[in-house]
Protein backbone atom coordinates (compact mmCIF):
# COMPACT_ATOMS: atom_id res chain seq x y z
CA UNK A 1 0.00 0.00 0.00
CA UNK A 2 1.36 3.41 -0.89
CA UNK A 3 1.68 6.27 1.53
CA UNK A 4 -1.58 8.24 1.78
CA UNK A 5 -1.54 11.85 0.69
CA UNK A 6 -3.83 13.71 3.04
CA UNK A 7 -5.22 17.19 2.67
CA UNK A 8 -7.90 18.80 4.78
CA UNK A 9 -9.27 21.54 2.57
CA UNK A 10 -10.18 24.56 4.68
CA UNK A 11 -13.30 25.58 2.80
CA UNK A 12 -14.62 28.91 4.04
CA UNK A 13 -17.97 28.90 5.77
CA UNK A 14 -19.48 30.99 2.98
CA UNK A 15 -18.63 30.22 -0.65
CA UNK A 16 -19.93 31.88 -3.81
CA UNK A 17 -21.18 29.32 -6.32
CA UNK A 18 -19.85 29.99 -9.82
CA UNK A 19 -22.67 27.89 -11.27
CA UNK A 20 -25.76 29.76 -10.14
CA UNK A 21 -24.34 32.78 -8.33
CA UNK A 22 -25.90 31.64 -5.07
CA UNK A 23 -24.36 31.72 -1.64
CA UNK A 24 -23.57 28.22 -0.36
CA UNK A 25 -22.91 27.69 3.34
CA UNK A 26 -20.43 24.85 3.65
CA UNK A 27 -18.30 23.01 6.14
CA UNK A 28 -14.88 21.52 5.50
CA UNK A 29 -14.72 18.17 3.75
CA UNK A 30 -11.57 16.08 4.09
CA UNK A 31 -10.27 14.39 0.95
CA UNK A 32 -7.82 11.53 1.34
CA UNK A 33 -5.98 9.98 -1.61
CA UNK A 34 -4.08 6.70 -1.40
CA UNK A 35 -2.29 5.04 -4.30
CA UNK A 36 -2.43 1.31 -3.58
CA UNK A 37 -0.96 0.46 -6.99
CA UNK A 38 2.20 2.53 -6.93
CA UNK A 39 4.33 -0.14 -8.62
CA UNK A 40 1.76 -0.97 -11.32
CA UNK A 41 2.06 0.91 -14.64
CA UNK A 42 -1.21 2.76 -14.04
CA UNK A 43 -0.18 3.63 -10.50
CA UNK A 44 3.05 5.11 -11.82
CA UNK A 45 1.04 7.09 -14.39
CA UNK A 46 -1.15 8.42 -11.59
CA UNK A 47 1.86 9.59 -9.58
CA UNK A 48 3.70 11.09 -12.55
CA UNK A 49 0.90 12.60 -14.62
CA UNK A 50 -1.92 13.31 -12.14
CA UNK A 51 -0.78 13.30 -8.52
CA UNK A 52 -2.55 13.19 -5.17
CA UNK A 53 -2.63 16.98 -4.81
CA UNK A 54 -4.40 17.45 -8.12
CA UNK A 55 -6.80 14.63 -7.28
CA UNK A 56 -7.75 16.32 -4.00
CA UNK A 57 -8.22 19.69 -5.69
CA UNK A 58 -10.45 18.05 -8.30
CA UNK A 59 -12.53 16.28 -5.66
CA UNK A 60 -13.14 19.62 -3.96
CA UNK A 61 -13.90 21.40 -7.24
CA UNK A 62 -16.36 18.64 -8.13
CA UNK A 63 -18.06 18.98 -4.74
CA UNK A 64 -18.49 22.72 -5.23
CA UNK A 65 -19.92 22.25 -8.74
CA UNK A 66 -22.30 19.50 -7.60
CA UNK A 67 -23.61 21.54 -4.67
CA UNK A 68 -24.22 24.41 -7.08
CA UNK A 69 -25.89 22.32 -9.78
CA UNK A 70 -28.05 20.54 -7.20
CA UNK A 71 -28.90 23.86 -5.48
CA UNK A 72 -27.75 22.44 -2.17
CA UNK A 73 -27.14 25.78 -0.48
CA UNK A 74 -27.17 24.58 3.14
CA UNK A 75 -25.91 21.56 5.03
CA UNK A 76 -29.53 20.47 5.53
CA UNK A 77 -29.87 20.07 1.75
CA UNK A 78 -26.93 17.67 1.49
CA UNK A 79 -25.75 14.35 2.81
CA UNK A 80 -23.86 14.59 6.10
CA UNK A 81 -20.42 13.72 4.74
CA UNK A 82 -17.18 15.06 6.16
CA UNK A 83 -14.63 12.76 4.50
CA UNK A 84 -14.25 11.24 1.03
CA UNK A 85 -11.56 8.65 0.31
CA UNK A 86 -10.03 8.07 -3.13
CA UNK A 87 -8.12 4.83 -3.72
CA UNK A 88 -6.06 4.04 -6.81
CA UNK A 89 -6.33 0.26 -7.05
CA UNK A 90 -4.74 -2.15 -9.50
CA UNK A 91 -8.00 -3.13 -11.19
CA UNK A 92 -11.76 -3.25 -10.66
CA UNK A 93 -13.61 -6.35 -11.84
CA UNK A 94 -17.26 -6.98 -11.00
CA UNK A 95 -19.01 -10.09 -12.30
CA UNK A 96 -16.22 -10.58 -14.80
CA UNK A 97 -16.42 -7.05 -16.21
CA UNK A 98 -13.72 -4.40 -15.78
CA UNK A 99 -14.70 -0.90 -14.68
CA UNK A 100 -12.76 2.40 -14.67
CA UNK A 101 -14.09 3.33 -11.22
CA UNK A 102 -16.65 2.50 -8.55
CA UNK A 103 -18.05 4.42 -5.59
CA UNK A 104 -19.63 3.28 -2.34
CA UNK A 105 -19.76 4.43 1.28
CA UNK A 106 -18.04 7.75 0.43
CA UNK A 107 -15.11 5.85 -1.06
CA UNK A 108 -14.07 6.13 -4.71
CA UNK A 109 -11.86 3.51 -6.34
CA UNK A 110 -10.14 4.23 -9.66
CA UNK A 111 -8.55 1.45 -11.69
CA UNK A 112 -4.83 1.78 -12.40
CA UNK A 113 -5.27 -0.70 -15.26
CA UNK A 114 -7.77 1.69 -16.85
CA UNK A 115 -5.42 4.65 -16.51
CA UNK A 116 -2.62 2.61 -18.06
CA UNK A 117 -4.72 1.50 -21.00
CA UNK A 118 -6.35 4.86 -21.71
CA UNK A 119 -5.55 6.25 -25.16
CA UNK A 120 -5.65 10.02 -24.86
CA UNK A 121 -5.24 12.74 -22.26
CA UNK A 122 -5.26 10.59 -19.13
CA UNK A 123 -5.35 13.56 -16.75
CA UNK A 124 -8.45 14.96 -18.44
CA UNK A 125 -10.13 11.55 -18.42
CA UNK A 126 -9.26 11.11 -14.73
CA UNK A 127 -10.80 14.51 -14.03
CA UNK A 128 -14.03 13.52 -15.76
CA UNK A 129 -14.14 10.28 -13.81
CA UNK A 130 -13.81 12.19 -10.54
CA UNK A 131 -16.70 14.52 -11.41
CA UNK A 132 -18.85 11.47 -12.22
CA UNK A 133 -17.89 9.53 -9.10
CA UNK A 134 -18.16 12.54 -6.76
CA UNK A 135 -21.73 12.92 -7.99
CA UNK A 136 -22.42 9.43 -6.65
CA UNK A 137 -21.08 10.58 -3.29
CA UNK A 138 -23.50 13.53 -3.08
CA UNK A 139 -26.58 12.64 -5.13
CA UNK A 140 -29.80 11.17 -3.73
CA UNK A 141 -30.77 7.75 -5.09
CA UNK A 142 -34.49 7.68 -4.45
CA UNK A 143 -33.97 5.76 -1.21
CA UNK A 144 -32.85 2.84 -3.37
CA UNK A 145 -35.94 3.02 -5.61
CA UNK A 146 -34.43 4.86 -8.59
CA UNK A 147 -33.11 2.74 -11.46
CA UNK A 148 -29.36 2.59 -11.72
CA UNK A 149 -29.40 3.92 -15.27
CA UNK A 150 -30.90 7.21 -14.06
CA UNK A 151 -28.37 7.44 -11.25
CA UNK A 152 -25.55 6.99 -13.76
CA UNK A 153 -27.18 9.44 -16.15
CA UNK A 154 -27.27 12.14 -13.50
CA UNK A 155 -23.59 11.53 -12.74
CA UNK A 156 -22.73 11.88 -16.43
CA UNK A 157 -24.94 15.01 -16.59
CA UNK A 158 -22.65 16.57 -13.96
CA UNK A 159 -19.60 15.43 -15.93
CA UNK A 160 -21.12 17.06 -19.02
CA UNK A 161 -21.73 20.33 -17.17
CA UNK A 162 -18.15 20.22 -15.91
CA UNK A 163 -17.09 20.07 -19.59
CA UNK A 164 -15.29 16.74 -19.30
CA UNK A 165 -17.23 14.46 -21.67
CA UNK A 166 -15.56 11.14 -22.39
CA UNK A 167 -14.41 9.85 -25.75
CA UNK A 168 -17.17 7.94 -27.50
CA UNK A 169 -20.03 9.58 -25.60
CA UNK A 170 -23.52 9.61 -27.08
CA UNK A 171 -24.38 12.75 -29.01
CA UNK A 172 -27.62 14.72 -28.43
CA UNK A 173 -30.51 12.66 -29.74
CA UNK A 174 -28.70 9.33 -29.57
CA UNK A 175 -30.09 6.30 -27.78
CA UNK A 176 -33.06 3.96 -27.84
CA UNK A 177 -34.62 4.69 -24.42
CA UNK A 178 -34.40 7.60 -22.01
CA UNK A 179 -33.16 5.32 -19.24
CA UNK A 180 -30.40 3.71 -21.26
CA UNK A 181 -28.01 5.22 -18.76
CA UNK A 182 -24.73 7.11 -18.72
CA UNK A 183 -24.24 9.61 -21.57
CA UNK A 184 -27.52 8.77 -23.36
CA UNK A 185 -29.51 9.63 -20.23
CA UNK A 186 -27.21 12.58 -19.48
CA UNK A 187 -27.98 14.14 -22.87
CA UNK A 188 -31.71 13.63 -22.28
CA UNK A 189 -31.49 15.20 -18.82
CA UNK A 190 -29.63 18.14 -20.34
CA UNK A 191 -32.55 18.56 -22.76
CA UNK A 192 -35.00 18.46 -19.85
CA UNK A 193 -32.89 20.98 -17.95
CA UNK A 194 -33.17 23.26 -20.96
CA UNK A 195 -36.97 23.07 -20.73
CA UNK A 196 -36.87 24.06 -17.07
CA UNK A 197 -33.72 25.59 -15.67
CA UNK A 198 -32.73 23.65 -12.57
CA UNK A 199 -34.77 20.58 -13.52
CA UNK A 200 -32.02 18.13 -12.55
CA UNK A 201 -31.57 19.89 -9.20
CA UNK A 202 -35.30 19.59 -8.50
CA UNK A 203 -35.34 15.98 -9.65
CA UNK A 204 -32.47 15.18 -7.29
CA UNK A 205 -34.31 16.88 -4.41
CA UNK A 206 -37.38 14.75 -5.08
CA UNK A 207 -35.18 11.64 -5.07
CA UNK A 208 -34.15 12.21 -1.47
CA UNK A 209 -37.00 10.08 -0.11
CA UNK A 210 -38.13 7.95 -3.06
CA UNK A 211 -38.55 7.83 -6.80
CA UNK A 212 -41.30 7.77 -9.42
CA UNK A 213 -41.29 8.42 -13.16
CA UNK A 214 -44.14 10.79 -12.33
CA UNK A 215 -41.51 13.25 -11.08
CA UNK A 216 -41.02 14.22 -14.75
CA UNK A 217 -44.73 14.99 -15.04
CA UNK A 218 -44.65 16.95 -11.78
CA UNK A 219 -41.79 19.13 -12.97
CA UNK A 220 -42.32 19.39 -16.74
CA UNK A 221 -46.04 18.64 -17.19
CA UNK A 222 -45.28 15.81 -19.59
CA UNK A 223 -44.67 12.11 -19.07
CA UNK A 224 -41.09 10.95 -19.38
CA UNK A 225 -42.05 8.91 -22.44
CA UNK A 226 -43.54 11.99 -24.14
CA UNK A 227 -40.47 14.00 -23.26
CA UNK A 228 -38.28 11.31 -24.79
CA UNK A 229 -40.39 11.35 -27.97
CA UNK A 230 -40.11 15.15 -28.16
CA UNK A 231 -36.37 14.92 -27.58
CA UNK A 232 -35.88 12.36 -30.34
CA UNK A 233 -38.04 14.39 -32.73
CA UNK A 234 -35.99 17.50 -32.08
CA UNK A 235 -32.88 15.70 -33.37
CA UNK A 236 -34.69 13.95 -36.21
CA UNK A 237 -34.19 10.42 -34.96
Amino acid sequence: MGRPALMILAISLVTLSAVHGTIIHVEAVEYTVTNQAETAPGGIIFNNQIGAGYAQQTMDAATQLIWGLFQQTTAADRKDITQVLLLIVENIVINGQSYPAVTGNNQIQVSADYLNGYNGDVKQEFTGIIYHEMTHVWQWNGAGQARGELIEGIADFVRLKANYPANGWAQPGDGTTWDQGYSVTARFLDYCDGLRNGFVAELNKKMRDGYSDNFFMDLLRKSVDQLWSDYKAQYGN
